[in-house]
């Protein structure tokens, strides 16, 4: 019998156009993309302290994020990502093109960028 494969893959338990903010730093984003695993550069890897940097085998996210000081796109381990219940919009310039409207805390992917 041979193994199953997606049974060996961890679940994404984040959603494309869910509110979520980081567990350890203080910035929220909203999902628009999910890698199964890692898939960045290694040097972008390397470049997180060695105490924090998290485990490559889990789902990572691609987020339109926001701080107090600004905008950017960040790239997040599901373990450092906690669902963000303040029920508010995320103020990034990049949710327009993606996304259509927010709707009780998640945000409708335009139809265009579904796969």
């Amino acid at each position: 019998m041979t193994p199953d494969f997606h049974s060996s893959m961890p679940q994404a338990r984040f959603a494309i156009g869910e509110v979520v903010r980081h567990r350890l730093l203080d910035f929220r984003g909203v999902i628009f993309d999910v890698d199964p695993h890692f898939a960045n550069s290694e040097e972008w890897y390397d470049s997180i302290p060695e105490a924090m940097r998290p485990a490559k085998d889990q789902p990572f996210y691609h987020l339109l994020a926001e701080n107090a000081e600004q905008s950017y796109v960040a790239y997040v381990s599901q373990q450092n990502l906690v669902p963000d219940e303040s029920a508010e919009p995320v103020d990034h310039p990049g949710i327009a093109t993606m996304f259509d409207g927010f709707d009780e805390g998640r945000y409708q992917l335009r139809p265009q960028h579904r796969h």
